[in-house]
């Protein structure tokens, strides 16, 4: 029996034919280089099943081959069984990459096609560039979603609303000031940027366009004189228009961003970073400027470097933050354990688990995965400024917890948490008062001897980097040898980055810090500056058996300066315990332990007051010195 998978990709090779398309590509991505999307422009999950936040589906006539990174080669293969879709497993020996393929396998005078709203200008002239050199031609014009895609849900539109400035610590004035001039420094009169964080940030707005990420779909013009928003019209309130009036914005329908750059005025060069506007936007750009006689080019965005470097009234806010969404973590692991071993293994029979309440009335039925979620995240929701998850939160037990971005399913995948082994929580909060993102690994009950040995590993790996001090000028591709060398050591590795840069109240994800040995496409490693907010998550996972990770988010501040140099350091913004019954001092070096011992005495200090009498004896254990 043909599955559902399949027959989408069958109706698909139907309408490519119809089309004269012989080859078509599916990225993850919106009209914005947005790393999460919207349920409207999930095609690629629509047309192969897989659910990750990152991946390529390309489809002919003979095949489909899904294209993901070490993160997801778990789940995708769970998830793609039975679908026809082969998965290439990105960076592994013997597997090409895409473009190794298409140079490979599509013929001289074939077409490859692809929606050019969904591919940035910078991927868009490599494919450009490919085509050329191998004779075959290009066709960006058509989404097949449409055709196919019968019951495509319709496309979001929130309302914005304003980011204050007791929050944000600069007005919207200051912003466009600062990327004036950058403009005027470039000699580039006219800007253009489609990244929705980008945005949001400059004109200090907020919605909820997109899952966990606070944004509003929307384009954006910066010319000397004025700023232009594109943005569908029931996203904007006659607050909000009064608003940006004020700041000289002019608020123009969403759908009509492609029309205004085919018939502006231009009275100077355009610029925009090629990461940041589609191959399809940045195209029409460039060719009405160079009709009215000016240049077109590239540049890296000067907003994302302007966001990263957080300032003092940013930075004052995330530090009291972090303090509150930690104690919020504190309490979730005391009750998780507890709950746990309290409740044991399944109670035999309904009698039994009915008679079993405890003094608040809780069923003594088994815990799930989804519902310590549900825990942490109500936990978070009790935060004043709270606003939503800043993504889904991952509770995964045992096994579950191998596959990094692993998400229970109730009534599918929920596995119950037995008093025994580890469950891994990845979660985070948006707040106007900044964005969160923390992991821990947790022992539920006894654990092995091996599970003990890779917890301390990891631990000492995340205290390498926490405890980093390090030349001004240094990139996290310098740093991160500083958490994997532990792992290296004893043959290990994880197949993603140390960490991550995080936002503002935005994403959770934010260039340009990052912490990688490696250069990715689209992710260069760019020096580490005061201000920044990086992520430290190693991790240990084994396919089948168990996962660990341990997150701190860390903030770039300044240590000292000497004949030798300016140094900096970092200071950890996370204050959450590590798992004592899960470490083992004998397989942890004498800096580690004092790392270590240092960081618990931080966390007692700045998150007992924070917490109930209950759960400041807790936390006095928890963060006791190892000696």
């Amino acid at each position: 029996m043909e599955t559902e998978i399949r027959q989408r990709i069958r109706k698909l090779r139907e309408y490519l034919l119809e089309n004269g398309i012989d080859v078509f590509l599916f990225p993850t991505a919106d009209y914005h280089a947005s790393e999460y999307v919207a349920p409207f422009f999930r095609t690629r999950e629509y047309f192969c099943g897989f659910t990750g936040s990152a991946g390529t589906l390309l489809v002919s006539a003979q095949e489909a081959l899904l294209w993901t990174d070490g993160r997801y080669f778990i789940q995708a293969a769970r998830e793609l069984e039975g679908s026809g879709v082969k998965l290439m497993k990105m960076l592994e020996p013997g597997v090409p990459t895409l473009m190794q393929y298409l140079k490979d396998n599509v013929p001289e005078g074939a077409v490859l096609g692809f929606d050019g709203r969904c591919m940035t200008a910078g991927k868009g002239r490599e494919f450009i560039s490919l085509a050329q050199k191998c004779s075959f031609s290009l066709r960006t014009d058509l989404d097949p979603a449409e055709a196919v895609w019968t019951d495509r849900p319709q496309m979001p539109c929130s309302e914005a609303f304003i980011h204050h400035l007791k929050y944000v610590g600069e007005s919207p004035s200051d912003r466009l000031a600062r990327l004036r001039k950058d403009m005027t420094d470039r000699g580039v009169s006219t800007y253009l940027d489609s990244k929705l964080d980008n945005i949001m940030w400059l004109l200090s707005l907020r919605g909820a366009d997109v899952e966990c990420n606070p944004v509003v779909l929307s384009h954006l013009m910066v010319d000397p004189d004025h700023a232009h928003l594109f943005v569908q019209e029931k996203a904007v309130t006659e607050q909000v228009r009064s608003y940006l009036s004020g700041y000289g914005v002019t608020v123009h329908p969403y759908d009509s961003f492609d029309r205004f750059l085919s018939k502006y005025e231009y009275k100077g060069d355009v610029a925009c970073d090629p990461d940041c506007v589609s191959i399809y936007y940045s195209g029409i750009a460039s060719a009405a400027a160079e009709a009215a006689g000016y240049s077109a080019g590239f540049c890296a965005s000067p907003i994302i470097s302007f966001k990263s470097v957080k300032n003092p009234t940013e930075l004052t806010n995330l530090r009291d933050c972090y303090r509150r969404d930690s104690a919020a973590v504190c309490r979730f692991i005391k009750w998780v354990q507890e709950e746990v071993r309290r409740r044991g293994v399944c109670a035999g029979t309904e009698a039994d688990a009915a008679a079993a309440k405890d003094a608040a009335g809780t069923s003594a039925r088994p815990l799930t995965e989804t519902a310590a979620a549900a825990c942490i995240d109500s936990l978070r929701a009790e935060i004043p400024d709270f606003q939503g998850l800043s993504f889904g939160t991952i509770s995964a037990y045992g096994a579950n917890a191998a596959m990094m971005h692993y998400q229970a399913v109730p009534g599918g995948s929920d596995a119950v948490l037995q008093p025994e082994g580890m469950l891994l929580v990845d979660s985070g909060g948006q707040y106007l008062s900044g964005t969160t993102d923390v992991t821990r690994t947790t022992a539920l009950g006894p654990v092995t001897e091996q599970m003990r040995r890779h917890y301390t590993l990891t631990a000492v790996s995340n205290l390498q980097l926490m405890g980093a001090v390090f030349m001004e000028g240094c990139t996290g591709a310098q740093l991160d040898m500083l958490a994997r060398v532990p792992m290296w050591k004893q043959g290990l590795d994880y197949k993603c980055g140390t960490g991550h840069g995080i936002g503002y109240f935005l994403n959770v994800h934010e260039a340009p810090p990052t912490i990688r040995w490696g250069n990715t496409a689209g992710q260069p490693n760019r020096e580490l500056k005061p201000g920044m907010i990086v992520s430290d998550e190693p991790g240990v996972y084994l396919e089948g058996q168990y996962g660990i990770r341990i997150e701190t988010i860390l903030e770039v501040v300044e240590h000292s300066v000497t004949a030798c140099g300016h140094f900096l350091a970092f200071s950890p913004l996370t204050l959450v315990p590590f798992d004592r019954d899960l470490l083992e001092p004998r397989w942890m070096t004498e800096e580690s332990r004092e790392l270590l011992d240092a960081y618990h005495a931080r966390v007692y200090e700045e998150i007992a007051p924070l917490l109930s009498q209950e759960d400041r004896e807790w936390l006095k254990v928890q963060t006791a010195p190892l000696s």
